[in-house]
C-alpha cells in the first residue's frame, strides 16, 4: 500500500498525501445493485430496439443514464435522440430497476458499514459521488447509514452537467469536502468511474465487485485494487498508516 501511495503522488507531482475525505461511488460499492442495473437496462433497451448486453452495464457504470442512451443510440441508430427522448427512455430503465428491486431486494454490501466507521472515528468526510438519478437507492442512504451519510455530502446525476467519466463528479465532491484531490480517495468499482476519479487526480481505490477483469480497472487509473469491500475494510487501518494517519 505504501508503494503505491508512493507512485500515486509522484505520477501527480504531489508531495504529499494526508487524505480527510473519502468519496464513494454508490451502485456496486454501497449497495450490491448491479445485477438490478444490468437487467434493467437490458429489458428496457431491448424494448426500444437496442442492444444492451448484461455486460454492458458494468462497462458504462458510472454515466448518467441519459448519456448512457445516447451514446447507444448513436452507436446503432446513427444519430443522437434528443435529451426529452433520451429522459423518457431513461424513466423506463429506471421503472425497471424500481420493479426489480422490489422483486429482488438489494442490499448493502458487506463490509462498507465497518469502513464508514472507520473513517468517520479518524475524523474524515464521507461523500457519496454517484452518477445515478434513481431514487430507489438515492432515498435509502440517510436511513441505512444515520451519522455517516448525509444530504449535504451527496452528487448526484442532477448536480453535474458531464457525467462519469468526466472528472466533474469527483471534482464538486471534493469542493463539498472542502479537500485538495492529495486529501481525496475515491472508491470506486467501475472502470468510468475510475477514470473520471484518476482525471481528479484523487488517490483511487477500486473494489472489483462485478465481472470485468481488474486490469480493467488498473488500465483506468485505479491505484490499488480490492477484490471486495470487506478486504478494504480490514486493511484500511494499514492504509492511514501507510499515509502517515492511524485511527
Amino acid at each position: 500500500m505504501e508503494a503505491a501511495i508512493q507512485q500515486y503522488l509522484k505520477s501527480h507531482g504531489f508531495g504529499h498525501f494526508s487524505p480527510k475525505a473519502v468519496l464513494f461511488d454508490m451502485d456496486g460499492v454501497i449497495y450490491d445493485s448491479m445485477s438490478n442495473h444490468a437487467l434493467a437496462w437490458h429489458e428496457s433497451m431491448g424494448d426500444y430496439g437496442l442492444d444492451m448486453p448484461l455486460s454492458a452495464a458494468y462497462e458504462y457504470e458510472g454515466m448518467r443514464g441519459t448519456e448512457t442512451i445516447q451514446l447507444l443510440t448513436r452507436r446503432q441508430w446513427g444519430r443522437t435522440v434528443t435529451d426529452a427522448e433520451a429522459q423518457e427512455m431513461y424513466r423506463e430503465k429506471s421503472r425497471r430497476f424500481a420493479a426489480l428491486c422490489q422483486q429482488r431486494q438489494v442490499t448493502v454490501m458487506p463490509g462498507v458499514r465497518t469502513l464508514m466507521e472507520q473513517i468517520k472515528a479518524c475524523g474524515m468526510k464521507i461523500c457519496v459521488v454517484t452518477g445515478s438519478g434513481q431514487h430507489t437507492l438515492l432515498d435509502r442512504l440517510l436511513s441505512d447509514f444515520p451519522s455517516l451519510v448525509t444530504p449535504q455530502l451527496m452528487v448526484t446525476a442532477h448536480d453535474v452537467t458531464h457525467g462519469k467519466p468526466h472528472p466533474e463528479p469527483y471534482l464538486i465532491g471534493m469542493r463539498k469536502c472542502g479537500a485538495a484531490p492529495f486529501e481525496s480517495v475515491v472508491v470506486e468499482n467501475a472502470p468510468l468511474g475510475v477514470r473520471a476519479a484518476h482525471a481528479a487526480r484523487c488517490f483511487t481505490i477500486a473494489v472489483n465487485s462485478g465481472p470485468l477483469a481488474d486490469a480493467a480497472l488498473t488500465a483506468e487509473g485505479a491505484d490499488v485494487v480490492f477484490p471486495r469491500m470487506t478486504s478494504l475494510s480490514a486493511q484500511f487501518s494499514s492504509f492511514l498508516s501507510a499515509g502517515g494517519l492511524s485511527i
